[in-house]
């Protein structure tokens, strides 16, 4: 199995199910703080490879909510600089095992990466404050 280094926001609900996801699946993790890391330029960078610069921001940071930041008008160099002064602007987790980096929590793409324990529910990088998509539409069958 894999060593883990997960970069988190300590306290999140999210980021507490995809540790245990992880650990359940036998992979050692290495939990360390996202706001207190010391990021650059060169070393935050390649955990978002080939995104877009909009998907590397965390959606539910109350700046992107409000539209004070707005991650599609943003040049990497720009997000790269907002974010090392705001890491909770950083889509979480950043995950990295070995040279390879991820941030983000896609099971399917993690699964596929280092292997994941199958789950009755997904577990995602969504903010667990924020329904999910299957929990608006059951909410939105409820109403009708």
């Amino acid at each position: 199995m894999a060593k883990v280094i997960f970069y988190e926001k300590p306290g999140c609900g999210g980021n507490a199910r995809q540790k245990a996801l992880l650990i359940a699946s036998g992979h050692e993790v290495d939990a360390r703080d996202l706001r207190t890391e010391p990021w650059t330029t060169a070393s935050l960078r390649p955990f978002f490879g080939v995104k877009a610069v909009q998907d590397w921001f965390n959606a539910s940071s109350p700046r992107v909510k409000s539209g004070e930041v707005k991650p599609g008008e943003m040049s990497p160099e720009e997000a790269l600089a907002l974010m090392i002064e705001d890491p909770l602007l950083i889509r979480r987790p950043l995950m990295q095992v070995g040279d390879r980096r991820e941030s983000g929590f896609n099971q399917a793409r993690v699964d596929a990466w280092i292997g994941l324990k199958e789950t009755a529910n997904p577990v995602t990088d969504a903010c667990l404050k924020e329904p999910s998509p299957a929990h608006r539409r059951r909410l939105r069958t409820e109403e009708a």
